[in-house]
């Protein structure tokens, strides 16, 4: 019996400044658009997830690819996770500073080696071997994020490296197809002025993203540090199989993210049956939701009670 597709992206959680909401809006729904063209057309939730977060990271409105957050060198770093929930295998890159698309780097690790992580100048040589573009760290880097920095840099407001940063603009996408499979995938420039190296939930299995078959398909966005430690996506999906439907999961694990630690951060869920769940309990979080022809979008504020 043929399932009925199901896509959310998300654009990131935290303190999203009210002049970047439209663009925030406007750049979740062409992912989704991107990633639905794919489930539309019989492709499979990990093809929809990838061309989803591809969208994101070639979009500078978001901290993943081009218009990342700098690091304290000035630099970008990136990481990301794709995961399939058919045979909870996944791939995965961080501190990569010449990768365009690195969701798309992931996808390779996974499939065309015989690990499940690669990073820096390992996992860009990965890139070239494979036929990946290669671009100049500066390319990824826009006029925005340049001015933040010089500003940090100038007025030295940023003393603590792993002090909570007001934005978390990682971006992630979870599919459901046809034949019934999940998918995820997460991506990001990680947090505002990082120490180079600094490497957060995002490409973290099970912290960042998971995806299994049995339960459910996480993104998450946040405070990496924190939303490590309570593994949140895997939380989430442990939820589902606990007896939880996807907005459930989704509030227990922010519930338990605040209750653990004093991190911010969101969620978008996929239960096996194509139900959607959004949590956050950072100030806003953006996403758009696309399950059985319906499209819901936007940014919100207070966490959604259901869908």
């Amino acid at each position: 019996m043929p399932f009925p597709p199901s896509l959310i992206v998300h654009g990131g959680s935290g303190d999203i400044p009210v002049e970047r909401h439209q663009a925030y809006v406007e750049g979740c729904g062409q992912a989704a658009d991107a990633g639905w063209a794919v489930l539309a057309s019989g492709g499979s939730a990990l093809d929809a997830v990838e061309a989803a977060v591809r969208a994101m990271e070639d979009d500078p409105t978001f901290d993943a690819g081009r218009g990342s957050f700098l690091n304290a060198a000035g630099e970008v770093e990136l990481d990301a996770i794709i995961m399939d929930g058919r045979d909870l295998n996944f791939g995965a890159v961080a501190t990569v500073q010449r990768v365009p698309n690195p969701v798309t780097l992931a996808r390779l690790v996974m499939t065309e080696s015989e690990h499940v992580m690669l990073t820096g100048a390992g996992a860009e040589a990965f890139a070239l071997q494979h036929g990946l573009p290669i671009c100049p760290n500066w390319s990824l880097v826009v006029e925005r994020e340049v001015e933040r920095w010089r500003k940090e840099k100038e007025t030295g407001s940023v003393k603590d490296p792993v002090s909570p940063s007001p934005v978390s603009d990682t971006v992630g996408a979870v599919a459901l197809d046809a034949d019934g499979n999940l998918a995820t995938a997460t991506s990001t420039g990680g947090r505002f002025y990082k120490l180079p190296g600094r490497v957060g939930d995002s490409p973290i299995v099970g912290s960042g993203a998971y995806a299994d078959n049995r339960t459910g398909a996480v993104s998450a966005t946040g405070e990496g540090e924190f939303l490590m430690r309570i593994i949140a996506s895997k939380t989430a999906c442990d939820c589902i199989a606990g007896g939880m439907n996807a907005q459930e999961a989704a509030d227990a694990a922010i519930a338990l993210l605040a209750e653990r630690t004093v991190g911010k951060g969101g969620l978008i869920v996929l239960d096996r049956q194509g139900r959607a769940g959004v949590a956050h309990n950072a100030p806003y979080i953006a996403y758009t939701i696309v399950t059985a022809g319906k499209v819901t979008a936007g940014i919100e504020y207070h966490s959604r009670k259901g869908h």
